[in-house]
């Protein structure tokens, strides 16, 4: 409780938290922010993703876009992503090392009767802070692709900075999931009943940390959702963690921007007020 406004304070407790994903369960919100906290995890939250291909010769069977195609959606690591500006914000003329990192690979295929393949591990950051994700020195890579005795492929990459609403491969997340009021209090959903609702729609892992109704509870046409269950996986280039502190983050400076936008329009006379804000 806030002493000073007397409103109840969100609440997150983790439940779970390992080095590819993190559930929690976020309380006192409202749903539009709950939700909003999910799509902003999903696409606004920046990372280091290769961004231009440079092909210096490429003498395999897949053709320059295909490649270029893999070689953007490796994911890189991006813990330090703040730490580089994006292009826009770059007075640079394409790229320098304040807002890009160069990457190089160079494979050949020598051996007779050997097929070499081609993965994240050959690509050579000219950064050490943004490599490929890798989970440990076994890990062969992600493969890219594979060549016969002959056969070369010479690229110079450019990472960049962006956000996955611009384009997917800028996602931290594999996958999201939000879920609230798992036994259907509010009614939101409506079952297809054969026989037994229990039987045929059992309640979801998240039920045992919810409050079930009683038998003879009466429906609240005034409920509001306020407990939220996330499940936040991502795909290596940031820690878990990091990628929810980063949302909530960007939440409040977008909560900020509106207050401050309210309380600008709330100053103006009618006749100094923007037409459309009317």
């Amino acid at each position: 409780m806030d002493t000073y406004t007397g409103t109840i304070k969100p609440e997150l407790k983790i439940q779970e938290l390992t080095a590819e994903k993190v559930k929690f369960i976020l309380t006192n919100v409202d749903l539009s922010m709950a939700n909003a906290l999910r799509r902003i995890m999903l696409s606004e939250i920046a990372t280091i993703a290769i961004d231009m291909v440079e092909f210096e010769l490429n003498t395999s069977v897949l053709a320059d876009e295909f490649i270029a195609h893999r070689l953007g959606l490796i994911p890189l690591d991006s813990t330090e992503a703040e730490k580089i500006k994006y292009s826009r914000e770059c007075n640079c003329n394409g790229a320098c090392k304040e807002c890009s990192v160069e990457l190089n690979m160079h494979v050949k295929c020598t051996e007779e009767d050997i097929t070499k393949d081609v993965t994240s591990r050959d690509l050579v950051s000219s950064d050490p802070r943004f490599t490929p994700i890798q989970e440990g020195p076994k890990d062969p890579g992600i493969l890219i692709a594979k060549l016969r005795k002959g056969q070369e492929i010479k690229v110079k990459c450019i990472a960049k900075k962006g956000v996955a609403k611009e384009h997917a491969k800028w996602s931290p997340c594999a996958a999201v999931a939000f879920e609230y009021d798992p036994f259907n209090k509010l009614r939101h959903t409506k079952y297809w009943i054969e026989e037994d609702e229990q039987r045929e729609w059992p309640a979801s892992r998240n039920a045992a940390d919810d409050f079930a109704p009683g038998d003879s509870e009466a429906f609240d046409f005034n409920a509001k959702p306020n407990r939220f269950y996330f499940e936040v996986e991502t795909i290596g280039s940031m820690k878990p963690e990091d990628i929810v502190m980063n949302a909530f983050k960007k939440l409040l400076e977008k909560i900020s921007s509106i207050q401050m936008g309210m309380s600008t329009n709330d100053g103006m006379s009618g006749r100094d007020q923007p037409r459309d804000s009317y």
